[in-house]
């Protein structure tokens, strides 16, 4: 299923784009050749090079493949809505209707677009991101503990694509801010510590005043996964694996817990355990929760969680994929978001899988997250109880 669905979108480009294209045999056989090629570079990458997680090519093959795949996928979902345009209209104006369903003029300027469009989605997908400040407020967080502040850093996906340099602009930018704590959400590498070893080692960098924890995403378990447990204590990265640490801030406590990912199942490795994780903890204490997907909120918040810190979703990417992307993560795709009594903040990444460079409309992030009190004054939107999920009032993006 994998490769069939880009198959059968290189399919569907060759016989809506290519073939009515005023050319000759010859250049048509050409230009469907490359389509093709293009929509299945996934599974020729598989059988050259031996994982499609993390392609060990160059840097510049990465970017091309990326850029033409990403025109392939616009391209398509341009001619889609061209058709559907056109046969909707069809019944009103045969002409307006023919003139959507062939006119060669018009997929001249679709081809360029998606073209033009994807290049510049590489481009925001490889540069080093941005930092977004946000101030949540959490009702049951002690003034004391008001204006601490938090950066997250999620989904960096080390690779051949991002490598060391872009790892050391993300990390001077992320220390700039001298945050009190740093948090990793997972998807940090792609590939084996051997291949990453040299692009992880500006993580080692990271400074906090109450130090630096991460969890794992679903790429951690994709190579080597022990080996990576290992790799990330050597840089001073501890994992909370179904546990937590207290850190005391002003003489006040508050809890930083984290889980594994679910694709830990098959590889023989525990399942996340929330429970487990929360174990011990006083009541009174407010809790934050690293979880690398934004599913399971609901459940998570029952358990006693305050503040949720998610990734993995990488904001849809592109705008209106975004709500796809929603449907397959319960309905969380960007920002900060209400769930009951726990607010729910679902980090953009500052990186992405270089299977599909591509950003337009959704930007990469740095995310700094300043902690505000519900007992300092703030106002507090209130929950409702009879929904799973409400954006909060300041939801971004979702």
């Amino acid at each position: 299923m994998f490769h069939l669905i880009p198959g059968m979108i290189g399919l569907y480009v060759v016989w809506r784009f290519v073939w009515p294209l005023p050319l000759g045999a010859t250049g048509k056989t050409v230009l469907a050749v490359l389509m093709l090629l293009t929509a299945g570079h996934r599974l020729v990458i598989r059988n050259l090079f031996g994982t499609i997680a993390s392609p060990e090519i160059p840097t510049v093959v990465i970017i091309i493949l990326g850029w033409a795949f990403g025109t392939l996928i616009l391209l398509a979902t341009f001619l889609l809505i061209k058709d559907l345009a056109g046969l909707l209209s069809y019944p009103l104006s045969r002409r307006v209707g023919q003139t959507l369903l062939g006119a060669p003029k018009l997929l001249y300027g679709i081809g360029l677009g998606a073209t033009v469009l994807a290049g510049v989605g590489v481009w925001q997908a490889i540069r080093v991101p941005d930092v977004k400040t946000i101030e949540i407020v959490l009702p049951r967080l002690p003034q004391e503990l008001d204006g601490l502040r938090v950066v997250q850093l999620t989904d960096l996906h080390a690779s051949k694509l991002l490598q060391a340099p872009w790892i050391a602009a993300v990390v001077a930018k992320a220390n700039a801010l001298n945050p009190d704590l740093i948090v990793l959400t997972g998807d940090l590498v792609d590939g084996t510590p051997q291949a990453r070893a040299a692009d992880v080692q500006p993580l080692r960098d990271l400074a906090a005043r109450y130090g630096v924890h991460a969890i794992p995403g679903n790429h951690e378990y994709y190579a080597d996964y022990l080996s990576w447990l290992s790799a990330f204590e050597q840089l001073g990265i501890p994992l909370l694996l179904n546990e937590h640490v207290t850190i005391t801030h002003n003489g006040r406590k508050l809890v930083l817990a984290g889980i594994t990912d679910r694709t830990a199942a098959a590889f023989g490795q525990a399942r996340p355990d929330v429970t487990a994780a929360l174990k011990d903890i006083s009541t009174t204490d407010p809790v934050i929760l690293l979880s690398h997907r934004p599913t399971d909120a609901a459940i998570n918040a029952s358990a006693g969680v305050d503040l949720q810190l998610s990734g993995h979703t990488h904001g849809g990417q592109i705008l209106g994929f975004h709500m796809l992307v929603k449907r397959f993560n319960e309905g969380f795709v960007s920002g900060l978001y209400q769930v009951n009594n726990m607010r729910l903040y679902v980090s953009n990444g500052a990186g992405l899988w270089n299977g599909f460079p591509i950003r337009l409309g959704r930007p990469a992030e740095i995310t700094q997250i300043v902690l505000r009190s519900g007992k300092a004054g703030a106002t507090v939107p209130a929950p409702r109880a009879s929904t799973t999920h409400q954006p909060a009032a300041f939801t971004t993006g979702a």
